[in-house]
């Protein structure tokens, strides 16, 4: 064998060695998490991390991923859970009734405070603190804030306010653990047939009484709407009435003036006729007027007087 191909199979022999070494010493972090180093020989955990992608590592250390992306996780008693059985629970009211829920949240670990969250839990993997932590607090802090509300709030209007509560109550609680919880809420409510059939009563009893509430304040906007109306109306009538009283008075204000102008006009023009009657102008008007025959004159006696032409004499006639 030549020295030439002798070196040739050491060289391979050297490189299949170290492909071989190198891959017992490399570690590979998916994408959205993050590792945390542990060394036994250097102190334990000196808050070095491993970045997504492929990352060598000593023998002696030691890599936890942790999912500094958002998780969805559920507590339910369907398929669709993290775990084959049941983990829908119950969560008390304020007024003693028990209720079965599900509940949706998705969460993530703290990328600044990945050291602090691998102390706390004693190196345990993100996975395992999801089971043995967080899905335990959910349900023990789940049943801290639903034991504020009565049960016909549950399941009435005030289920969204529900939700938002939990919602806040879980973000503080978890947030000293390192744990940031990004939505949480109940996706389902159940209760048993007497608690659900005496809050539908409950439910009815209260929509019938905020109907006669409405009822009775339409009924009032109603009666001021035709209170308001018959006031117009009545300062609109009374309006009308002095409007026509004031024409009635200027009409009759205005056929008196008319009547005393006429009346003045007439005596003026009688005046002036009377001025303008002389003695001489009266005789002449009479014997315009004269129809040349004399009257027949009777007396206190009986006796009537002829006034004629005839003969040019008066006679005297007795009555027989």
């Amino acid at each position: 064998m030549s020295k030439k191909r002798t070196g040739g199979i050491i060289a391979g022999a050297v490189i299949v060695g170290g492909l071989a070494l190198g891959g017992l010493n490399t570690v590979k972090i998916d994408p959205g998490y993050i590792g945390i180093i542990y060394d036994a020989t250097h102190g334990g955990v000196n808050g070095e991390t491993m970045k997504e992608g492929w990352n060598f590592k000593t023998p002696t250390q030691k890599v936890t991923e942790y999912s500094i992306a958002l998780e969805q996780s559920y507590l339910t008693k369907d398929d669709k859970g993290d775990s084959d059985k049941d983990e829908s629970f119950n969560i008390p009211t304020s007024d003693g009734k028990s209720i079965n829920v599900d509940v949706e949240f998705s969460y993530r670990f703290d990328e600044d405070r990945i050291t602090e969250i691998f102390k706390t839990f004693k190196g345990k993997s993100g996975e395992s603190i999801k089971n043995t932590f967080i899905k335990p607090k959910i349900i023990a802090w789940s049943q801290e804030v639903s034991a504020k509300y009565p049960v016909t709030d549950v399941f009435g209007d005030k289920r969204q306010e529900l939700n938002q509560a939990l919602d806040d109550y879980l973000k503080a609680k978890f947030d000293k653990y390192g744990i940031i919880i990004d939505t949480v809420n109940f996706t389902r409510i159940e209760t048993d047939e007497e608690t659900t059939a005496a809050i539908q009563k409950k439910v009815t009893a209260q929509q019938d009484q905020e109907l006669a509430t409405i009822e009775a304040k339409t009924a009032k906007i109603n009666a001021e709407k035709e209170k308001e109306v018959a006031l117009i109306t009545a300062e609109q009538n009374k309006e009308t009435a002095q409007i026509n009283a004031e024409q009635a008075k200027i009409k009759a204000e205005g056929q008196a003036e008319a009547t005393k102008i006429a009346a003045e006009a007439e005596a003026e023009a009688n005046k002036k006729i009377a001025e303008s009657l002389t003695p001489e102008l009266i005789e002449k008007i009479k014997m315009e007027r004269w129809n040349g025959e004399l009257p027949m004159v009777s007396g206190s006696s009986g006796t009537i007087i002829n006034m004629t032409d005839d003969a040019n004499e008066t006679t005297v006639e007795e009555e027989k």
